[in-house]
């Protein structure tokens, strides 16, 4: 069961390897577009592609009795659950090893729906996988296996997710092998105060903005804006607000930053830029001044248009 690219490469290395395969379940296509044409989920695809003779469910409500019918006439042995929706037990409970969840953390762990995100923008210098057994609470099942990822400095969500989906899709396979053959012991997660207990919440329009409303970029370090540009690049992307061409500080342009470095502030450097917290030469490079260095930005995309190195777009706006 599931939705996205994470949840095509376990299902493909379990083709790969022999495993038999009989049923799968995804999201119903929806209408996306100018167009509002039906997209199938990469799931589907990929199922549609290589697995022609499956079942393929698309429920829209999971409590349908026609699905959980449907999911009875499969007699499945297992249910394996990456990146799809929260399921009732009657869904759950069903398969004789009963059913194992993906999870792009290590449990306890961002716990949510933005794992890797919130990871790279709280500037963790690893994370990894979690297969966990499915019960009533979201994420808190018993776990079975885990596997850790380190992330660079320079790692954005983009490559961290990559990497995940790699190691995962092997940690998938393992399970299996492990539940199949009775050796894995399911084990509670650890039990951490709820002071050291990060959250990864679904990620909404605000929570990407860089700088609050009512706040300066001097209220922010450098290393904090770094690591929420690279934990929402690609998607969802950080944004911001630009002066206008006029020079007078309102701020006129939304653009979304895909990518900066940063420059720590020379020993009495810091200084307050006397209109706005912007600054550049106009042609090559554009920087904010932070509250203990300067930020730069590389690579970023103006509401309605192409993303563009800032030299680009440096030569048809003026801060």
């Amino acid at each position: 069961m599931g939705t996205p690219d994470f949840a095509v490469e376990p299902l493909r290395r379990l083709v790969e390897g022999g495993y038999r395969i009989v049923g799968v379940v995804t999201v119903p296509d929806k209408p996306a577009g100018r167009g509002l044409k039906l997209q199938v989920s990469a799931v589907k695809a990929y199922a549609e592609q290589v697995l022609p003779q499956v079942p393929l469910l698309q429920p829209a409500k999971l409590k349908d009795p026609a699905f959980v019918a449907a999911l009875q006439d499969l007699r499945a042995d297992l249910a394996i659950v990456v990146a799809f929706r929260m399921l009732p037990e009657v869904i759950w409970g069903m398969p004789r090893l009963g059913t194992f969840n993906l999870h792009a953390s290590l449990l306890p762990q961002y716990r949510g729906a933005a794992p890797i995100n919130w990871a790279v923008m709280n500037g963790e210098s690893k994370t990894g996988v979690t297969t966990f057994l499915l019960n009533h609470e979201i994420d808190m099942g018993a776990i079975l296996m885990q596997r850790e990822l380190p992330i660079g400095e320079d790692d954005t969500a983009g490559t961290v997710h990559d990497g995940l989906m790699e190691l995962g899709a092997g940690l998938v396979v393992e399970t299996v092998d492990g539940l199949a053959a009775g050796t894995i012991l399911p084990s509670a997660q650890p039990q951490v105060p709820a002071s050291e207990l990060r959250s990864a919440p679904k990620i909404f329009k605000e929570d990407c903005r860089l700088v609050a409303e009512g706040r300066r970029w001097g209220d922010y370090s450098i290393r904090d804006l770094y690591n929420k540009v690279r934990g929402l690049s690609p998607y969802p992307g950080a944004w911001c607000d630009f002066p206008g061409n006029g020079g007078d500080g309102v701020a006129r342009t939304t653009a979304k930053i895909l990518a900066v470095h940063i420059e720590p502030f020379a020993p009495g450097e810091a200084r307050m830029l006397e209109r706005s917290d912007f600054e550049s030469d106009g042609k090559r490079w554009l920087r904010v001044q932070c509250a203990d260095g300067w930020l730069y930005v590389d690579r970023l995309q103006v509401a309605g248009k192409r993303a563009m190195e800032v030299e680009e777009f440096l030569r048809g706006y003026r801060i």
